[in-house]
């Protein structure tokens, strides 16, 4: 994706005239290429400086207006998520998450918490508590039931212990101490596992499964498939997966039937998009056949809708990364 560093002010001008032109609905008068190629070659810089130019231009905060009309509209979703700051994104979403809907939605929460950098998370629940005025781990403590209470809260915990490499000798201790808390009783020592979980970022976690698999010969989610995990042991299965893998967390979540079918593959691009959308597109490929290009087309094709075409042309864009 470009940088905001090629911008000039003029282009500036003109990105805010082409958005203007849509979403006060002179469509005759947009471009729909140069629309697509705002939110597929401007990098989060150049985005947050055309939200600026264009409050100042037209007197109106862009993302605001995009959050009254994006629940009927792909696009305005889709531009939400693109130009909003990707730590306050995710603290809407892990908000609307716990209190938006009718029922928790645990994917979200699993989702952001485990695949976003240590240095991330510790924005993310800043920016919760600044809009909400409330604390994202009580929250979660609050809403959460079972064994993925504990875990999340743990995982939530360890981005205080954030560090840019991964200490292996530190790894293999922790290995031993997971294999420790597996087999050293009929019963597994959940608050073991937890506060590992709660002491190291994900990054170290990471570390921590490949050392396992080094010592015992097999991966840890395996470990813990057995019936003497119960419960806590399938909860915990997903989240370490989900650390371990997260391109096939992705590409399970878009196989999987669900109503808001579109929603997921909507956020699953934006958000991956330049970090491991790629891998998230091969391991969709390798289970069903069919690329997320495929996907995207098929799923915004069917209507007649002109502004579907829009759609397709950014979120082909951003998997491709052109």
């Amino acid at each position: 994706m470009g940088s905001s560093s090629t911008q000039t002010p003029r282009q500036y001008d003109q990105d805010c005239h082409i958005l203007h032109c849509y979403f006060s609905g002179n469509y005759g008068a947009t471009n729909n290429k140069k629309l697509v190629e705002i939110f597929v070659n401007r990098d989060s810089n150049a985005l947050k400086v055309i939200c600026q130019t264009y409050s100042s231009k037209y007197g109106q905060d862009l993302l605001l207006f995009m959050s009254g009309v994006m629940r009927s509209n792909s696009f305005a979703r889709i531009a939400y998520l693109r130009m909003v700051e990707p730590h306050e994104r995710d603290a809407q979403l892990m908000r609307h998450s716990l209190f938006g809907g009718s029922c928790l939605n645990l994917n979200i929460l699993i989702e952001v918490a485990c695949t976003r950098p240590s240095s991330e998370l510790i924005r993310i629940k800043h920016a919760y508590q600044t809009r909400y005025n409330s604390d994202l781990e009580k929250d979660l403590t609050m809403k959460v039931n079972g064994g993925f209470k504990e875990i999340l809260v743990a995982v939530l915990k360890s981005c205080r212990n954030y560090g840019s490499k991964a200490d292996m000798s530190l790894a293999m201790c922790d290995a031993k101490t997971l294999y420790e808390a597996l087999e050293s009783g009929k019963n597994i020592d959940q608050k073991t596992i937890t506060t590992v979980l709660s002491q190291r970022n994900n990054g170290q976690v990471r570390a921590i499964l490949s050392s396992y698999k080094q010592l015992y010969g097999h991966e840890f989610s395996k470990s813990i498939k057995r019936s003497k995990c119960g419960q806590f042991g399938k909860e915990l299965r997903v989240v370490i997966r989900c650390i371990q893998h997260p391109e096939k967390f992705f590409a399970k979540q878009l196989r999987m039937k669900n109503a808001d079918g579109r929603e997921i593959l909507i956020r699953t691009v934006i958000t991956r998009s330049g970090i491991d959308i790629k891998g998230i597109n091969k391991a969709f490929l390798s289970k069903t056949g069919i690329s997320l290009e495929n996907l995207v087309r098929r799923e915004f094709n069917s209507s007649k809708d002109k502004a579907n075409d829009i759609v397709v042309g950014i979120l082909v864009g951003l998997i491709k990364g052109c």
